[in-house]
């Protein structure tokens, strides 16, 4: 046996079978380093093929017929069957079987297929054939390894039950789960459908900062950071809003978009993650109903593009979002589930009164408008299975939104469901300064009381506005809620590479 590096060798303090495993792995790759150079330094494989254009490339093979086609693969090697006769390599396409002849086969190579370990990155070189059985296979004439995997792959009928490790360790989960792989590529591809979409339709794609002064755009508590050289807070972007509105004001485009992270510092559910991503799009001259609109062609598109149609199965459902979505009026909504006409209720006390015969808490110190959305929440969004554009919410909930100039305690704003979730929120904006500062000023007052998600005055957002802001539309949509819905997620951290998670006790 060569002799093995101290580094070499695992943690003493691993399990005795897990580190058996490990030191087993470790002697191979210095066996290999020895015999054949070490696998780690080569830097290339002029890979020709991927597994998944050879099968389509070579379809039309009968049973038994070989080819003279000369190819190159590479990935990682997923079994290793009768002492490296058989090798199933997954690439980033699928899997394709290599063989090897044992009885043709160099010494040299076979003493390396003795080497070989599943996970480790192999290249091949071999002529394709379709075996009788109907496999497409490489009859492999040349084989290198191109890295060693010094870690084993999780046992596949527990470890990769695991929820807790599979998310952990992504990269092993991708490895082994098909659906995990294709769940997350879908999640890519429909970011790049909407990309393409705003992107044809005249929208300009920007950028605006992450790290803010002040934290709005938003009703959510940020997280907290130091700018140690400024010696200055600053805060983890909540929303985008602010920031994408100033554009605007200053005319770089009448319409824009991003697509970015947004932090939260809030709980975690199988909808929420401190981090998740959105899309905030803002187009001048237009109101809310046009972004209904646009919510409809987006989330349509998103749909046809993973399932050929504008309607999926979730959770034994068949969602259709085929537009014209539903709208209606919460306030309406709220009716038709609890009997229950908060316009008839026009104060707090008598609309709390009427969420206490419903049953539905509140807090001492909420405004009328958050008793209606309390209700709303308890009694009606679970019940809001297809598609529905939430309309007309309360103003005292909606402080960068109009209001309606005939009704003045309801906003110009509304909110898609699905399955009970909030998938999107937009609103005509609100242009005016003045009642914007009033807005701010009260949101701050409830700050003051202990309500970390209400918004602070940001005094730089109140002077753009003041150089003159068009009146605009605004619309944000979860990417991630949507890419469950999408994809019949059952939990968010199934569409997120790496979710967040409490640091592994070990």
């Amino acid at each position: 046996m060569p002799e093995v590096k101290k580094n070499d060798l695992p943690d003493a303090s691993l399990p005795p079978a897990e580190h058996d495993l490990l030191a087993q792995r470790a002697h191979k790759l210095a066996e290999m380093t020895k015999e054949y150079g070490n696998p780690f330094n080569v830097t290339r494989f002029d890979k020709t093929h991927h597994a998944a254009a050879l099968k389509k490339q070579y379809e039309h093979l009968a049973n038994g017929e070989k080819t003279e086609a000369l190819v190159k693969i590479a990935g990682r090697a997923m079994a290793v069957r009768n002492n490296g006769m058989f090798i199933d390599l997954l690439d980033d396409s699928g899997r394709i079987q290599v063989f090897h002849n044992l009885k043709e086969t160099p010494e040299p190579v076979l003493k390396l297929l003795k080497l070989l370990d599943l996970g480790d990155i192999i290249g091949v070189e071999g002529i394709m054939r379709r075996t009788p059985r109907g496999e497409l296979t490489v009859d492999a004439t040349k084989l290198v390894v191109l890295a060693k995997a010094l870690e084993p792959p999780p046992e596949k009928y527990h470890g990769l039950k695991d929820t807790e490790f599979r998310y952990r360790h992504r990269e092993q989960d991708l490895v082994a789960n098909d659906k995990a792989r294709e769940t997350l590529r879908n999640r890519f591809r429909i970011i790049s459908a909407m990309r393409r979409t705003l992107d044809d339709a005249g929208f300009l794609e920007v950028e605006t900062p992450i790290l803010h002064n002040v934290a709005g755009g938003a009703l959510a508590k940020p997280f907290n950071t130091h700018h140690n050289a400024l010696d200055i807070p600053l805060y983890l972007r909540i929303a985008t809003e602010l920031h994408l509105k100033r554009l605007v004001i200053g005319g770089l485009s009448e319409k824009v978009y991003e697509i970015g992270r947004i932090f939260r510092n809030e709980g975690i559910s199988p909808r929420h993650n401190p981090e998740f991503t959105s899309v905030e799009i803002y187009q001048a001259y237009v109101d809310f109903e046009e972004m209904m609109t646009l919510t409809e062609n987006l989330v349509a598109g998103a749909c046809r593009l993973i399932h050929g149609s504008t309607t999926c199965m979730f959770n034994d459902m068949e969602l259709d979002f085929t537009p014209p979505f539903r709208r209606a009026s919460i306030f309406d909504l709220i009716k038709e589930h609890t009997g229950v006409d908060f316009h008839q209720f026009p104060t707090v006390e008598t609309a709390r009164a009427q969420a206490s015969k419903l049953k539905v808490p509140t807090d001492p110190k909420s405004n009328w408008g958050q008793i209606v959305e309390a209700v709303f929440g308890a009694k009606v969004e679970e019940k809001l299975i297809q598609p529905v554009h939430v309309m007309d919410l309360p103003k005292e909930i909606s402080p960068l939104a109009k209001a309606y100039p005939d009704k003045p305690h309801v906003a110009q704003r509304f909110e898609t469901y699905v399955n009970g979730w909030e998938i999107a929120n937009a609103f005509s904006e609100l242009n005016d300064p003045r009642e914007q500062r009033r807005n701010f000023e009260h949101q701050s007052a409830q700050r003051d009381t202990g309500n970390a998600e209400a918004h602070p005055v940001d005094e730089e957002f109140l002077k753009a506005m003041s150089f003159g802001m068009p009146p605009m539309g605004g619309l944000g949509i979860g990417i991630d809620r949507l890419v469950m819905l999408m994809t019949d997620s059952p939990t968010i951290r199934e569409v997120i590479a790496f979710p967040t998670l409490r640091p592994h006790k070990d």
